[in-house]
């Protein structure tokens, strides 16, 4: 069944899965980024769970409100946690150097993860995929993912120069 599954998988699947495994390992490593770059990932990760979102579920209010619930749940608690510690300002103050983490990739992986799954679902025309429950939970992971990747971007933003 499994090696069905991946035999009938698009081939640009597995460069998607390769390119966030990749960057997800490079975050693993302390390194320097600009301000600019500190928004990148957080902002092609929100574009990753926005897709998911629409392609699977299109404009079910029920869909993007628990996104949304996902979403301003995992900054509140981000924020709580304070997703990224030791982060120093560079001496010009334009960019950061931030401690290597595994945060981004398991959040990559999640938010990779649970689009397949639900592609699955849907090619396999499971009848879960038209109840409410799955529809707002799948959106709450969405959300909550974004959420986190985010919160993690905003603390880094968000450090002063001592």
């Amino acid at each position: 069944m499994i090696g069905e599954i991946l035999r009938q998988t698009p081939s640009w699947v597995f460069g998607l899965f390769s390119v966030l495994l990749a960057l997800g390992i490079m975050q693993s490593r302390p390194r320097r980024v600009s301000r600019s770059g500190i928004l990148a990932l957080p902002a092609a990760m929100a574009i990753l769970s926005i897709y998911g979102t629409a392609s699977a579920f299109g404009t079910a209010p029920e869909a993007w409100l628990g996104w949304l619930v996902g979403l301003l749940g995992a900054l509140w608690m981000g924020t709580v946690l304070r997703m990224s510690k030791d982060v120093i300002t560079t001496t010009d103050g334009l960019g950061r150097i931030v401690p290597g983490s595994w945060i981004p990739l398991v959040l990559m992986m999640a938010i990779f993860s649970t689009k397949y799954m639900v592609g699955m679902a849907f090619a396999r025309q499971l009848t879960m995929v038209g109840l409410v429950p799955f529809v707002v939970g799948i959106c709450v992971l969405y959300g909550a993912f974004t959420g986190l990747i985010a919160a993690r971007a905003l603390a880094i933003w968000n450090t002063r120069t001592v």
